[in-house]
């Protein structure tokens, strides 16, 4: 058995980890308000840290950034789970579709900087449709099978539908008006 073998990779501390999250958690609320070139030091004041424990976590902002992008993916799909464990299928996939927008409102944000990666923002960027995706398909198979959506309605309607909610995500009045029409949107998707 070789030296390297034996070296037992520690977890990261608790302490670590809890920065972390704060640090993932702020740098979202900074750049919903200032864009992705929110200044780094803002995002260590509103975490409650040092900005050397911001760049010990993220030693670039495009690292920064990128883990505030996966964290957001994580939780979006993590949250399909919760959602049906807790709610009728037709409910839990409004909800994830609420939750959706947050996203988009997120992703308008960083999606230019993480597309300017050419390392790991780039991947991230190009590795969240297949997860989206399948949660969505998750979760629209699950309201079928409840009954609780229209059977002539499908995946991809759904999909064309949302696709429609986002046009203008850019605009700053964008996310109320997705959510009216994603209320309607779910009314029309009940089954009878």
């Amino acid at each position: 058995m070789s030296e390297d073998s034996k070296i037992k990779v520690r977890k990261p501390r608790a302490d670590s980890l809890r920065n972390r999250e704060l640090l993932l958690t702020a740098a979202k609320a900074a750049f919903n308000e200032a864009g992705a070139d929110a200044p780094l030091e803002d995002v260590a004041r509103r975490a409650g840290v040092g900005i050397g424990t911001l760049y010990r976590h993220f030693p670039t902002r495009e690292a920064l950034v990128a883990a505030v992008y996966a964290r957001e993916i994580e939780q979006l799909a993590a949250s399909a789970d919760n959602l049906l464990s807790e709610r009728p299928a037709g409910e839990a996939l409004g909800a994830w579709l609420d939750l959706l927008i947050d996203y988009m409102a997120t992703k308008r944000v960083v999606a230019p900087a993480l597309r300017a990666d050419p390392g790991e923002g780039s991947r991230v960027y190009a590795s969240s449709g297949p997860t989206v995706l399948a949660t969505l398909q998750r979760l629209t198979d699950a309201a079928h099978e409840a009954g609780a959506i229209r059977p002539d309605i499908g995946f991809e309607d759904i999909l064309r539908m949302m696709s429609g909610l986002s046009v203008g995500y850019e605009q700053p009045d964008w996310e109320a008006g997705a959510r009216r029409l994603l209320s309607v949107m779910m009314a029309g998707l009940r089954a009878a």
